[in-house]
């Protein structure tokens, strides 16, 4: 699957821009991360994608088609969404979350058929919640919803993965597991990612954006700079190769430690 955007304009209130001739592309198979501080148009740019947001102008493309030409069925087969957080209202199981995935395979009237049984089972047994299908949504921890919300994505059978800041408020140990399946998963992948050191580890390329633009694009450890993350986050920073991963590491500094730190260095010196 190959995602373009070219010149992406989107207006609200015909006076407030959000994204301003943006333009991107995923290749078949990437994982391509869009970062920025709070505000920048990340989300704003991934909702025109997924067809929250139609943009005044410019064109979105999925392999070629025009996404907002498609038909909502045919999107959804093609591209599956997992947000930040997941807004359900009812208390279903694992199983029928999942399940509502293969609702783009299926006439309005259809009954479940073993062959959506294969693959809704399989699809929970890649995210290791398998044996979990019975469990009611509302008593999962934040990391095992968005396991079950992948489930979900995968059941579509879509070839297109979109993530709006999926690792955002779970603890360390979740965002790994999350970003590790993601990218065993080998689809082709947009995320908008909050922490710079996971789009380190697990982008092949990035886009940064700032004020509803994008100002620096290209390979992750080409882009991920100490004057970029100055420049565009307003914070100082080490950005140094990791021993262990072999990937670039962000280390942040504030004026408050640097100024501790020079203290320190004059009293040992003293």
């Amino acid at each position: 699957m190959r995602v373009q955007a070219e010149n992406i304009s989107v207006t609200v209130d015909k006076k407030k821009t959000l994204l301003q001739d943006v333009g991107l592309e995923v290749l078949d198979g990437e994982t391509v991360g869009l970062i920025g501080p709070n505000g920048s148009g990340k989300s704003s740019l991934l909702k025109s994608i997924y067809r929250v947001l139609k943009p005044e102008v410019g064109l979105i493309t999925l392999d070629g088609e025009d996404v907002y030409r498609l038909s909502t069925v045919e999107s959804a087969k093609r591209m599956a969404v997992v947000r930040q957080e997941s807004s359900v209202e009812f208390d279903f199981t694992v199983r029928e979350m999942v399940f509502m995935g293969r609702a783009p395979h299926k006439t309005l009237f259809q009954t479940d058929t073993a062959e959506d049984e294969r693959i809704c089972a399989e699809a929970l047994a890649q995210v290791g919640m398998g044996d979990q299908e019975q469990r009611s949504f509302f008593t999962l921890s934040g990391g095992e919803k968005q396991r079950v919300m992948i489930a979900r994505a995968l059941a579509q059978q879509a070839k297109f993965l979109v993530l709006d800041e999926p690792t955002n408020h779970l603890d360390v140990r979740y965002q790994l597991q999350i970003m590790d399946l993601v990218k065993r998963l080998g689809m082709t992948v947009l995320a908008a990612l909050h922490d710079l050191n996971m789009a380190a580890m697990y982008c092949d390329r990035l886009y940064v954006m700032d004020n509803g633009k994008i100002v620096a694009s290209g390979r992750t450890e080409e882009v991920l700079s100490a004057a970029l993350i100055r420049d565009v986050f307003g914070v100082e920073a080490e950005v140094v190769l990791h021993p262990r991963t072999g990937k670039k590491h962000i280390v942040y500094f504030s004026e408050m430690s640097l100024a501790a730190a020079s203290r320190q260095k004059g009293a040992v010196g003293s």
